[in-house]
Protein backbone atom coordinates (compact mmCIF):
# COMPACT_ATOMS: atom_id res chain seq x y z
CA UNK A 1 0.00 0.00 0.00
CA UNK A 2 2.25 2.40 1.00
CA UNK A 3 6.55 2.81 0.62
CA UNK A 4 6.73 4.62 3.82
CA UNK A 5 6.21 2.29 6.79
CA UNK A 6 8.70 -0.03 7.45
CA UNK A 7 7.29 -3.16 5.95
CA UNK A 8 9.47 -5.17 7.25
CA UNK A 9 9.10 -4.52 11.14
CA UNK A 10 7.75 -7.31 13.75
CA UNK A 11 4.63 -5.14 14.06
CA UNK A 12 3.04 -4.43 11.06
CA UNK A 13 -1.22 -3.70 10.53
CA UNK A 14 -3.18 -2.30 8.02
CA UNK A 15 -7.24 -1.65 7.98
CA UNK A 16 -9.63 0.45 5.95
CA UNK A 17 -13.61 1.83 6.68
CA UNK A 18 -15.63 3.51 4.41
CA UNK A 19 -16.97 7.19 5.78
CA UNK A 20 -20.22 8.47 4.27
CA UNK A 21 -18.22 11.77 3.88
CA UNK A 22 -16.39 13.73 1.54
CA UNK A 23 -12.32 12.89 1.58
CA UNK A 24 -11.95 17.21 2.56
CA UNK A 25 -14.19 16.65 5.30
CA UNK A 26 -12.63 13.24 7.03
CA UNK A 27 -9.21 14.82 6.06
CA UNK A 28 -10.17 18.13 8.65
CA UNK A 29 -11.18 16.02 11.53
CA UNK A 30 -7.94 13.97 10.73
CA UNK A 31 -5.03 16.86 11.11
CA UNK A 32 -7.15 18.49 13.77
CA UNK A 33 -4.60 17.14 15.92
CA UNK A 34 -5.67 19.68 18.90
CA UNK A 35 -9.67 18.14 18.68
CA UNK A 36 -8.49 14.13 18.86
CA UNK A 37 -8.90 13.73 22.50
CA UNK A 38 -12.47 14.87 21.83
CA UNK A 39 -13.34 11.82 19.63
CA UNK A 40 -10.63 9.36 19.69
CA UNK A 41 -10.72 7.82 23.23
CA UNK A 42 -7.65 6.63 23.07
CA UNK A 43 -5.59 9.51 22.98
CA UNK A 44 -5.81 11.51 26.04
CA UNK A 45 -4.01 14.25 25.10
CA UNK A 46 -2.24 16.69 22.37
CA UNK A 47 -0.10 19.22 21.48
CA UNK A 48 0.65 20.15 18.17
CA UNK A 49 3.47 22.61 16.48
CA UNK A 50 1.06 24.68 14.01
CA UNK A 51 0.62 24.85 10.88
CA UNK A 52 0.39 21.45 9.76
CA UNK A 53 3.22 20.55 7.39
CA UNK A 54 5.98 18.34 6.22
CA UNK A 55 8.38 18.53 9.72
CA UNK A 56 5.96 19.95 11.98
CA UNK A 57 5.62 17.74 15.40
CA UNK A 58 2.92 16.89 18.06
CA UNK A 59 3.68 15.31 21.44
CA UNK A 60 0.21 13.11 22.30
CA UNK A 61 -0.32 10.91 25.10
CA UNK A 62 -2.31 7.32 24.12
CA UNK A 63 -1.79 4.20 25.83
CA UNK A 64 0.93 4.22 28.51
CA UNK A 65 3.29 6.51 26.68
CA UNK A 66 3.56 10.20 25.57
CA UNK A 67 4.42 9.60 21.53
CA UNK A 68 6.47 12.32 19.84
CA UNK A 69 5.74 12.51 16.35
CA UNK A 70 6.39 14.26 13.02
CA UNK A 71 4.89 14.47 9.87
CA UNK A 72 6.77 12.92 7.27
CA UNK A 73 4.33 13.01 3.58
CA UNK A 74 1.59 15.44 3.45
CA UNK A 75 -0.36 15.36 0.43
CA UNK A 76 -3.74 17.68 1.65
CA UNK A 77 -7.12 15.40 1.19
CA UNK A 78 -5.30 12.46 0.11
CA UNK A 79 -2.58 11.54 2.43
CA UNK A 80 -0.37 12.22 5.64
CA UNK A 81 1.94 9.98 6.89
CA UNK A 82 4.02 10.67 10.36
CA UNK A 83 6.70 8.96 12.49
CA UNK A 84 7.19 8.47 15.52
CA UNK A 85 8.90 7.38 19.05
CA UNK A 86 7.98 6.10 22.78
CA UNK A 87 9.41 3.49 24.91
CA UNK A 88 11.80 1.83 22.98
CA UNK A 89 9.08 2.11 19.86
CA UNK A 90 9.38 3.36 16.48
CA UNK A 91 6.35 3.82 14.69
CA UNK A 92 5.65 5.41 11.23
CA UNK A 93 1.81 5.64 10.43
CA UNK A 94 0.14 6.26 7.33
CA UNK A 95 -3.53 6.96 6.43
CA UNK A 96 -4.33 7.16 3.01
CA UNK A 97 -8.13 8.82 1.90
CA UNK A 98 -9.79 7.93 -1.61
CA UNK A 99 -13.49 9.80 -3.07
CA UNK A 100 -14.87 5.94 -3.09
CA UNK A 101 -19.00 6.32 -4.46
CA UNK A 102 -19.78 9.27 -2.58
CA UNK A 103 -17.93 8.64 0.43
CA UNK A 104 -14.18 8.20 1.27
CA UNK A 105 -12.34 5.10 1.40
CA UNK A 106 -9.79 5.59 4.48
CA UNK A 107 -6.93 3.16 4.61
CA UNK A 108 -4.23 2.94 7.46
CA UNK A 109 -1.27 1.35 8.22
CA UNK A 110 1.39 1.45 10.45
CA UNK A 111 4.74 -0.17 11.51
CA UNK A 112 6.41 -1.17 14.80
CA UNK A 113 9.83 -1.50 15.32
CA UNK A 114 12.72 -1.82 18.53
CA UNK A 115 13.86 -4.06 21.05
CA UNK A 116 10.64 -4.08 23.14
CA UNK A 117 8.42 -4.68 19.44
CA UNK A 118 10.80 -7.77 18.48
CA UNK A 119 10.82 -8.97 22.34
CA UNK A 120 6.67 -8.76 22.44
CA UNK A 121 6.15 -9.23 19.28
CA UNK A 122 2.52 -11.38 19.73
CA UNK A 123 1.16 -9.44 22.04
CA UNK A 124 1.91 -5.40 20.07
CA UNK A 125 0.33 -6.97 17.42
CA UNK A 126 -2.79 -7.21 19.03
CA UNK A 127 -2.22 -3.55 20.45
CA UNK A 128 -1.74 -2.49 17.44
CA UNK A 129 -4.30 -3.96 15.20
CA UNK A 130 -6.62 -3.33 18.28
CA UNK A 131 -5.75 0.39 18.27
CA UNK A 132 -6.58 0.78 14.36
CA UNK A 133 -9.70 -0.43 13.82
CA UNK A 134 -10.85 1.51 17.14
CA UNK A 135 -9.60 4.29 15.75
CA UNK A 136 -11.00 4.01 12.20
CA UNK A 137 -14.02 3.85 13.80
CA UNK A 138 -14.15 6.96 15.96
CA UNK A 139 -12.89 8.81 12.84
CA UNK A 140 -15.83 7.71 11.26
CA UNK A 141 -17.85 8.60 13.77
CA UNK A 142 -16.45 11.87 14.21
CA UNK A 143 -16.00 12.77 10.51
CA UNK A 144 -20.12 11.55 9.67
CA UNK A 145 -20.90 13.70 12.89
CA UNK A 146 -19.30 16.87 11.19
CA UNK A 147 -20.59 16.28 7.94
CA UNK A 148 -24.01 16.40 9.03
Amino acid sequence: MSDVIDAGAPVVSRTEIEIAASPEVVWEVLIGFDRWPNWNPEVKSMSVQEPVVVGSTFRWKAGPGTVTSTIQRLEPHRLIAWSGRTMGIRAVDVFHLDAHDGATLVRQEESWNGLVVRVFRKRLQRTLDRSLENGLRSLKAAAEQQRA
